[in-house]
């Protein structure tokens, strides 16, 4: 009887280890609760950084009054047409300020700390500068910042307002925030699952919407110049030479129609290409974009369409072996939008010499990138369909910038680029926005 009695016990011991275990299973495994959320920490324009690299007061840069502007497909690449934006004022970061700033021996401790974040040495520090360009910010966006704490520089995900002045780099990455010097980084998360956080000073800011959230990955190569659109007057576009400020811009019409390009049967890859250099941003829904070897079954608009400047394109993929399904994540938050504010006016920019026009034709199922440098000359016009029967529908509204591609530092490397051809004065501007379908889900708390 003693030996049956203890059997018992320990059997009842045992199973009560089981049944918290698997509990445990559960939990870890989502079954038993929310998934995990990013926290992240939101920075509104004008709001001084509680530990900067540099002393804002000193006038590093500049921010604007931006609206965010809805995106169709959360992580987009440094030369999404319509990414960044511009302005007419000559400087919106003053880079040579910063150059002498970390180049000061005085600022040594700063300098090792900012240069360790980009992966660079403190003589370099000086080349990599002269390699950005000061850009400013079209939708709210998802960042790896740093502060600058007890001699090193302290990573923390945030989300940066439009209308915030930046450097990115030649990949269209941001690297550095405008006002106080702190280097940037790409988000490191799930830009699907976060928790915005609004402390320090940084209010929710009106109009802030889920389906205006971007986060930025390089793009395939370095490019030779950016193609902005200015945040004042959306109908301008600006080309900007990458690692100059502005004294060199060239202005062009965003309005000038852009026709879909024929996109069915190819890659995703390939047709992301063929959109990017006809001066269209890719469109997708959810979070993440289909892996580059899906086939695109269609396109909407339809190929024919003509679309103005940074218009989205919204690809519908099937198959893809590398990488994983998009998943589609719960609509926007909806909020009171803001209107959108102009930046200062200047002077009207004297264009450089114009560049050839790019070639005219790339075929779908082409796996190579575009061969054509960025035109800016009035006699250059839009690619034509390779379709035939185009539809007609009206141009969409101002969307980002286009980034091309350009040659690397030691070799020149050739890219696509947006047509830019003269201004097409009879095209009405469109003030507003496409509805996004997928957007990331965001939770927002304010202290």
């Amino acid at each position: 009887m003693t030996i049956r009695a203890v059997v018992q016990r320990t059997g009842i011991s045992v199973i009560r280890r089981i049944a918290v275990l698997l509990l445990c299973v559960l939990v870890v495994s989502g079954c038993g609760g929310s998934a995990h959320a990013f926290a992240v920490k939101a920075v509104a324009t004008g709001v001084p950084s509680l530990a900067p690299f540099f002393d804002e007061k000193q006038g590093l840069g500049q921010d604007a009054v931006v609206r965010s502007l809805p995106v169709q497909g959360t992580l987009q690449q440094g030369d999404t047409p319509g990414l960044y934006g511009g302005t007419k004022k000559p400087t919106v970061c003053d880079v040579a300020k910063l150059k002498r700033f970390l180049t000061d021996p005085a600022n040594r401790s700063k300098a090792v700390a900012w240069s360790g974040v980009l992966g660079i040495t403190t003589d370099q520090i000086p080349g990599y500068l002269d390699r950005l360009t000061p850009v400013l910010l079209r939708h709210d966006t998802l960042v790896q910042n740093h502060d600058y704490k007890k001699g090193k520089a302290t990573p923390y995900n945030s989300l940066l307002q439009a209308g915030i002045a930046i450097l990115v780099d030649e990949q269209g990455e941001p690297a550095a925030k405008c006002s106080c010097g702190n280097p940037l980084r790409p988000f490191k998360g799930d830009a699907s699952r976060i928790s915005v956080k609004f402390a320090d000073g940084n209010k929710k800011w009106s109009g802030y919407q889920a389906s205006s959230v971007v986060a930025v990955r390089p793009a395939a190569q370095k490019m030779e110049r950016l193609v902005l659109v200015d945040v004042g007057d959306p109908d301008r576009g600006i080309e900007r030479p990458i690692g100059t400020a502005g004294k060199h811009d060239t202005a062009f019409d965003t309005r000038q129609p852009h026709a879909v390009p024929d996109l069915t049967g190819a890659t995703f890859g390939q047709a992301r290409k063929q959109l990017v250099s006809s001066g269209l941003a890719v469109g997708y829904s959810g979070s993440a974009p289909p892996s580059d070897d899906s086939k695109v079954t269609a396109t909407d608009p339809p190929a024919g369409t003509e679309l103005r400047f940074g218009a989205y394109v919204r690809l519908s993929v099937a198959g893809g072996t590398s990488g994983g399904t998009p998943s589609t994540p719960p609509g926007p938050t909806t909020s009171e939008p803001t209107p959108s504010g102009p930046t200062t006016s200047g002077p009207t920019l004297s264009p450089p010499t114009s560049p050839a026009p790019p070639s005219t034709s790339t075929p779908p199922t082409s796996s190579a990138p575009p061969s054509s440098p960025p035109p800016s000359s009035p006699a250059s016009k839009p690619p034509p369909p390779p379709s035939s029967s185009p539809s007609r529908s009206s141009p969409t509204p101002d969307s980002p910038s286009v980034v091309t591609d350009p040659p690397s530092a030691s070799a020149p490397v050739t890219s696509s680029a947006p047509l830019t051809s003269a201004p097409v004065t009879t095209s009405a501007s469109v003030t507003s926005s496409a509805p996004v379908t997928g957007t990331p889900t965001l939770t927002t708390t304010e202290t």
